[in-house]
């Protein structure tokens, strides 16, 4: 879990970030409701709109695992705590550089809408004709890669070195 660090007008959320988060699917929907305390139509919105992809079984129901709770965990936090809308938080995951990441090519770049985008995040993309494509978007680094809410800035500070 978090813990928070306030400075004046700032807050930040510490995270182990040696800590592995199960990525088993193993939480209904309406046991990651109560889990997370919100509703099950919320979980069905925050799908709905990008932000995160459930397991969904043979009988087409989903499923969420640890990994997946705590990046919903994160999505409250942003929108209950630092007043980021739900737009707000898609535009962020769709800033993340997929294609550093995933080492693509300038011709993957030419064919890939997710490159193109800055509206919503690569995995709400239908991939074609690109390295992407026929790939299992819950199982990609890229997603994988954004769990909690600190991973984004240093997943960036590693692909962007900084200005010296």
């Amino acid at each position: 879990m978090a813990r928070m660090l306030i400075l004046p007008n700032i807050k930040f959320y510490i995270f182990d970030m040696n800590k592995n988060f199960s990525i088993e699917p193993v939480y209904t929907i309406s046991t990651a409701a109560r889990l997370l305390g919100v509703s099950v139509p919320t979980l069905r919105m925050y799908e709905r709109e990008g932000l995160l992809i459930p397991f969904k079984s043979t009988g087409n129901q989903r499923r969420y695992s640890d990994m997946d709770l705590e990046r919903i965990r994160c999505i409250r936090r942003a929108i209950n705590e630092d007043k980021i809308g739900i737009e707000g938080i898609r535009r962020m995951l769709a800033l993340i550089p997929c294609w550093a990441v995933m080492s693509c090519t300038a011709e993957d770049y030419i064919n890939c809408e997710a490159f193109q985008s800055y509206s919503k995040p690569c995995w709400t993309f239908n991939h074609k004709i690109n390295l992407c494509s026929g790939r299992d978007c819950r199982q990609c680094d890229v997603y994988n890669s954004f769990t909690d809410c600190a991973s984004i800035k240093e997943k960036l500070k590693e692909l962007v070195p900084p200005i010296k």
